[in-house]
């Protein structure tokens, strides 16, 4: 008799997991998907640069990790200092870091589609700056752009994300983003 009672309870909650209407973890499959994303800059009609990347990621990845690619330079700036007495003021540089970094993830979405989320951060210097009333002529213009966003796509599907102009340059930066998936 003892032994029933402590299976009745084990077979209560085994029964409420698949009662009617109650939640049961189901795991979506790993898929591996390949993800290209362009990003470019034009001035007018001419292109500017246009730099690729691409990122091998896991949809459905239980821990949700996302995949990073980090890409970059360390640039001098240069800044003043206090001369001493009789003698001119030695060079003082900083450094800033210049690149690409770009967080990606992805989920299935029925279908056929994915859902990408992608986070980008982008910087640059614009030396060739023309002179404004915010930039005098001659002096490195630090340019950043940042996105967080999400797509559906298909296999095989590309896409524009956003196109945003640079208030200083007047530059237009695009980001494209093409999904393959990996068979």
């Amino acid at each position: 008799m003892k032994s029933i009672f402590g299976i009745l309870p084990a077979l209560v909650l085994i029964g409420s997991l698949f009662a009617p209407g109650a939640a049961v973890a189901q795991e979506r499959p790993l898929v591996g998907l390949k993800v290209d994303l362009v990003v470019s800059r034009q001035a007018g009609e001419k292109k500017v640069s246009s730099l690729p990347y691409t990122l091998w990621v896991t949809a459905n990845d239980p821990p949700n990790r996302p995949t990073s690619l980090r890409v970059g330079s360390q640039v001098p700036v240069a800044s003043t200092r206090v001369a001493e007495k009789d003698s001119p003021p030695p060079p003082a540089y900083s450094y800033r870091d210049i690149g690409t970094n770009i967080d990606c993830s992805a989920s299935t979405a029925g279908e056929g589609r994915f859902s990408v989320r992608i986070v980008l951060n982008d910087s640059s210097v614009h030396a060739d700056a023309k002179e404004s009333r915010s930039v005098p002529a001659g002096l490195p213009v630090f340019r950043s752009f940042s996105s967080s966003f999400s797509l559906l796509l298909k296999d095989g599907q590309s896409a524009t994300y956003t196109s945003a102009t640079d208030p200083v340059s007047g530059e237009t930066l695009k980001v494209d983003v093409t999904l393959t998936v990996l068979k």
